[in-house]
């Protein structure tokens, strides 16, 4: 098979998909790679690294996507990538269909095999392909609220962990998944004061379990949401329906009992956020005001550490990538149902139902057309 790897073009993002390493392990089975030029630099991969692993440099994105039969990314297809995109090529990468509609009509008009990390399912509906990125995510979402709760940046001026003598920050985090359980523990082991909420009982119990004793479980509902932002100094959006559009947690009549100047950073974006009020940003970018409260939206927070990130991202996709290389879309999926689960649009068809759903389009189950 023949594997393109293209630069990407949003905004800020620096990741690359698969790693000179990778490029090696796929050649050494047969298949050839076509990688764009300077496509990994970001993450410190140069053209020479790709060139000595076998791969052959694509001066640009329409030769990349002119020769593959399978394309592997990280980020959604932008606008000017839609034409490049054909029948029956696999593409491989993060979608996130229900927060673009606009995306998803122009991957429906090409008829490709359109197959998300993000709703790759193992049975104990573990996201393997989105678990790396919303460590990442989890993470960052402390450090950059952190970083604007201060004064310059347009903050209230508090310091996260308090010092001896000065209470520490309260963050309430929505979503006791991964990314809240990142961003509960970072904002925990900096010393400050952490509510996450969820409405899985069981999950609250595990989390109460391994939690330092800074970090309180609250059962996620409207009443205990309003209770816990009022007093919030940093509010983190971190709620995930798989493949389908966030709900509304937060309204924007709910800002107004938020401290001023306190800080929202809605890692939910993605999938068109948990709070009314968020809209993506770009790391260039970062942020609003929406009733005096700082909203930091970037889509793609991750891409803002892309040596980390794409280690890490790479270390989960890059045996699936060897399976469809290998195998075929077909027969990879009748082998590992978890791949199926991330297979979105095929040949125009939507199959994957929560994507189907967010646009009141006809859902095709994936056994009809496999």
């Amino acid at each position: 098979m023949i594997v393109g790897v293209p630069k990407e073009i949003k905004a800020d993002e620096h990741r690359v998909a698969v790693l000179p390493v990778g490029v090696e392990q796929l050649v050494a089975r047969g298949h050839e790679v076509v990688v764009q030029t300077q496509a990994g630099v970001g993450s410190g991969f140069d053209d020479e690294a790709y060139r000595t692993a076998g791969a052959t440099i694509g001066k640009d994105a329409a030769e990349v996507y002119g020769r593959a039969e399978m394309i592997v990314k990280v980020k959604e297809p932008l606008a000017a990538e839609y034409p490049l995109l054909r029948k029956d090529q696999i593409v491989f990468t993060y979608f996130h269909f229900a927060a673009g509609a606009e995306m998803t009509e122009a991957v429906v008009r090409s008829g490709c095999v359109a197959i998300a990390y993000e709703t790759v399912e193992l049975a104990d509906r573990e996201l393997p392909l989105l678990t790396p990125m919303s460590e990442v995510a989890g993470r960052m979402a402390i450090q950059e609220g952190a970083r604007f709760l201060e004064y310059r940046m347009g903050g209230s001026g508090i310091l996260l962990g308090g010092v001896p003598g000065v209470y520490p920050a309260y963050v309430t985090v929505l979503g006791g998944g991964v990314v809240g359980t990142n961003s509960a523990k970072m904002a925990a082991g900096l010393g400050a004061d952490v509510v996450i909420l969820d409405i899985n009982l069981d999950r609250l119990r595990y989390l109460d379990d391994i939690m330092p004793k800074n970090v309180r479980t609250m059962m996620s509902n409207p009443a205990n949401v309003r209770e816990c932002i009022a007093r919030t100094d940093l509010l983190v959006g971190a709620v995930l329906i798989p493949g389908g559009r966030a709900p509304w947690l937060v309204t924007k009549d709910m800002l107004k009992l938020m401290k001023p100047r306190s800080v929202v950073v809605d890692v939910a974006v993605d999938q068109g956020g948990c709070i009314e009020t968020s809209r993506p940003t770009t790391h260039e970018d970062p942020t609003y005001e929406v009733e005096g409260i700082i909203h930091y939206c970037v889509a793609n927070m991750p891409g803002a550490v892309p040596r980390t990130s794409t280690l890490a991202l790479t270390n989960a996709t890059f045996p699936y990538v060897l399976l469809l290389a290998d195998k075929g879309w077909k027969d990879a999926v009748r082998r590992r149902p978890d791949l199926g689960k991330g297979v979105s649009i095929v040949g125009g068809k939507i199959t994957y139902e929560a994507v189907a759903q967010a646009f009141d389009r006809p859902y095709t189950p994936l056994r009809e057309v496999v």
